[in-house]
């Protein structure tokens, strides 16, 4: 085992802090494979991901896809003829059949260069990541959950529909394979978490906050949010110990490198959202073979 993972099991005994770490496998496991990819998505099944997390958007005619960005971006997507897009336009307005067009697996991401390529990758609808993991023989399958982001920002009021008819087109898939169970929905533009509480009062929300807060209890509340979701730099143990007593879970965006997970880990947080979740799962799986108490333990002094 390595020396840092010993010293995090110290660090665990002395903070009393072993629990469930939730990983979140990031746009499926975006330092691997192509972001929001079928082939992400199949990938953190296989490493055993706890929680899917995927960004959608909505297209002109009405369908709910896994995308990342409210305009096509260009520096991961091309035409299928290999050709460079001459305008980033906006995915609402366009078609389903229009965005099937585009190769998004085929140009190397300059920030995960290390990325596993896949030309011909097609912006995914919903509904397929919601076939893939019914048809997946993963084990991982039949309970893996979905955190799943409305990328929706009031200042553009025409890069996505109204917050209620985006809540909606999304809970209606979601009963449709009947995963409400095991959804989460997320968002910056916390309009659409209170849209799906008034559709749905059962659905489990997460307040996302790309800024630094003195108080992140006060607005996740005000959300009707169950779950606080920061960038994880802003998060202090006193934070999480606020939010923890106030009823609430706290799962931080995006950590990548082991030193952030154990900090994280430290701090009592309930889960992790990362872009490499492998290393991140055997990690803990290591830290779990060490804590785990000896067989007839309450018999030996």
């Amino acid at each position: 085992m390595k020396i840092t993972t010993t010293l995090f099991v110290i660090g665990l005994f002395t903070c009393n802090c072993i629990h469930a770490i939730e990983v979140q496998g990031h746009r499926g496991a975006r330092s691997v494979l192509p972001e929001n990819s079928l082939a992400g998505f199949q990938y953190a099944l296989e490493v055993g991901v706890d929680t899917l997390e995927l960004d959608t958007g909505v297209t002109k005619d009405g369908h709910v896809v896994i995308v990342h960005d409210q305009k096509v971006n260009t520096t991961i997507c091309q035409n299928k003829d290999g050709s460079p897009i001459q305008e980033a336009r906006l995915i609402n307005k366009l078609t389903l059949k229009e965005l099937k067009m585009l190769d998004c697996g085929s140009l190397v991401n300059p920030r995960f260069t290390e990325q596993t390529l896949r030309p011909l990758t097609e912006i995914p609808t919903l509904r397929e990541l919601f076939e893939l993991v019914n048809n997946s023989t993963a084990s991982q399958a039949d309970v893996v959950k979905f955190n799943i982001e409305t990328k929706s920002d009031p200042k553009f009021p025409d890069a996505q529909p109204n917050p209620r008819i985006f809540a909606s087109l999304i809970l209606n898939l979601i009963d449709e394979y009947e995963l409400s169970d095991r959804v989460t929905l997320q968002s910056f533009d916390h309009r659409t978490l209170l849209a799906a509480k008034s559709l749905n009062p059962d659905i489990k929300l997460a307040a996302l906050f790309d800024s630094d807060l003195s108080d992140w209890v006060t607005p996740t509340l005000a959300a009707k949010a169950d779950i606080v979701s920061p960038m994880h730099h802003y998060l202090s143990a006193e934070e999480v110990n606020k939010i923890h007593a106030a009823g609430l879970t706290v799962i931080p965006w995006t950590a990548n490198k082991e030193s952030e997970w154990l900090r994280l880990i430290n701090m009592n947080v309930d889960g992790i959202i990362t872009d490499d979740p492998k290393p991140l799962i055997d990690m803990l799986r290591d830290v779990d073979s060490v804590t785990e108490p000896p067989h007839n333990a309450s018999s030996q002094h």
